[in-house]
């Protein structure tokens, strides 16, 4: 998807595929929208009346060769009552709105924002959001279909606004696009089936990043390696697995090579069997989403490194398979971290907090300014927060707030839970250092306390995104989420 920021005089003039203009609610055109309507002998009103348009966000209406206009198509875009337009309307019209330009099978399309306006939003955020929007909408996946259904044409989209000429648009409708882009990456790893999308390809996706951009470099450590560290926590989830693990640490060079990084750290369990304490089969075929953490640092990896923020970051990525066999581990099992703690194994299925607890230890050697890991880690918190939200644990409230308000800039929110030490108390064990699951209830905070032994004076927070990372039913897929949150947070610190 090419995207393009045009100043414009006439917006009757412009020669695309489809022209796509805002009408508020009760049909009314303003602006641009208006001088369109005359320019075509108010055909655009008719037709509006005629329909019982109602331009309620997210509702549209196609109109073809309109005279007196140089485009070919119109796309009505309803954006809701003036004024009242929220963050979530604004999204659905858009979405609507491209979606409905694909199906004419047009290559190009002009987006007019003249007159709209968002609820405590900027027009850099309704441009980002357009560039972001456009990419992500194109995306299908078809890796593994044998016969796909065409790709859409639509190839170019360009946001059209009067007044004077923007670099700064210009660049907030290109870190849209590359926000997009990387949450495409996302998906299509998290899409792809768990006999391909394996720890070994994981690697070849970072290495093949570094290759890409310059600024990015990669290093992959195998199991003898992650022994010789002391990672048994990380090689035990992996002990009854065929396919070997990989520890992935990818590195974006933006500022000072003596500046201190950010850290992310992502869980990719490229699929969880749940080991010996074994998952039900219902839905299991959905486990492959369990390497949704993994994918999110790649794609912000390769958003940054297109994006070019001065700043550095090291993403440190903890890539298995969880898989049941004779070699595998047996709850009651007691295994040693990298960071000399001793962990009772009681659910084999508990496995994130396993493989992340070792990659925490791991980035603490590059003094990370702040750690951020990203994790499918507990159901609990889909019991929570279901799909909407992502969940945010943190031991520092001034990091945790920048990530709440990233989540809410991106519109990919997050919402902070409670990290107190009441819950640890139902991390004892009789035989280690800590268990490795509490009780039946809090299993999501429980889960973020056990990670938070292990980033003991650090700046930290965890994202639960087992609610986030994927869509079931139908539409079933992964979402991208949260590389716009991820890509914000770290921008603001540039």
């Amino acid at each position: 998807m090419q995207l393009s920021l045009k100043t414009i005089k006439d917006p009757a003039a412009l020669r695309t595929g489809c022209l796509i203009l805002p009408v508020t609610e009760g049909g009314a055109l303003q602006g641009g929208a208006a001088v369109v309507d005359r320019a075509c002998g108010l055909r655009l009103s008719k037709l509006i009346a005629a329909e019982h348009f109602s331009g309620a966000a997210g509702r549209t209406l196609l109109a073809h060769a309109l005279p007196g206009l140089a485009a070919a198509r119109v796309v009505l875009m309803g954006v809701g009552k003036s004024g009242a337009l929220d963050a979530g309307g604004w999204r659905k019209s858009v979405s609507a709105a491209l979606a409905l330009s694909r199906s004419t099978g047009t290559v190009d399309a002009v987006l007019l924002i003249d007159g709209v306006q968002v609820k405590n939003r900027e027009e850099a955020w309704l441009v980002r959001q357009a560039g972001t929007l456009a990419v992500t909408g194109s995306y299908r996946y078809v890796r593994t279909l044998s016969k796909p259904e065409p790709a859409a044409r639509l190839v170019r989209l360009a946001v059209a606004r009067s007044g004077k000429p923007s670099r700064t648009l210009a660049a907030v409708l290109a870190e849209g696009g590359a926000i997009g882009r990387g949450m495409n990456l996302a998906r299509e790893l998290g899409n792809t089936p768990p006999n391909i999308c394996t720890p070994r390809h994981l690697a070849e996706q970072a290495r093949a990043l570094a290759r890409r951009y310059p600024k990015l470099r990669c290093r992959v450590l195998d199991e003898k390696q992650m022994l010789a560290l002391g990672m048994h926590s990380l090689l035990s989830v992996t002990a009854g697995a065929q396919e070997p693990a990989r520890l992935i640490v990818l590195e974006y060079r933006g500022a000072a090579r003596e500046e201190q990084p950010f850290a992310l750290v992502g869980k990719g369990v490229t699929f969880d069997s749940g080991g010996i304490s074994l998952k039900p089969g219902p839905g299991m075929d959905e486990m492959k989403f369990d390497m949704c953490g993994a994918a999110s640092v790649l794609g912000t990896m390769q958003a940054l490194a297109e994006t070019g923020p001065k700043l550095n970051v090291v993403a440190v990525i903890a890539a298995c398979e969880n898989m049941p066999s004779g070699s595998a581990t047996r709850p009651g099992d007691v295994v040693k971290s990298m960071a000399g703690i001793t962990i009772e194994i009681l659910n084999t299925d508990a496995e994130g907090r396993l493989i992340l607890c070792d990659a925490i230890t791991y980035v603490k050697r590059f003094k990370p300014r702040t750690i951020v890991d990203i994790a499918t880690l507990t159901g609990a918190c889909v019991v929570a927060l279901g799909k909407h939200a992502t969940g945010l644990f943190s031991n520092d409230d001034a990091l945790a707030a920048e990530l709440l308000a990233a989540g809410q800039d991106a519109h990919d929110r997050a919402w902070q839970m409670p990290l107190w030490d009441d819950y640890q108390e139902h991390l004892k064990s009789n035989f280690a250092d800590v268990a490795n699951i509490g009780g039946p209830n809090g299993g999501s905070v429980i889960a973020a306390c056990f990670l938070s032994r292990f980033a003991t004076g650090e700046k930290w927070a965890h994202l639960d995104i087992a609610g986030t990372a994927w869509d079931q039913g139908p539409a079933k897929g992964a979402t991208g989420r949260p590389v716009g949150l991820l890509v914000r947070y770290l921008l603001a610190q540039a």
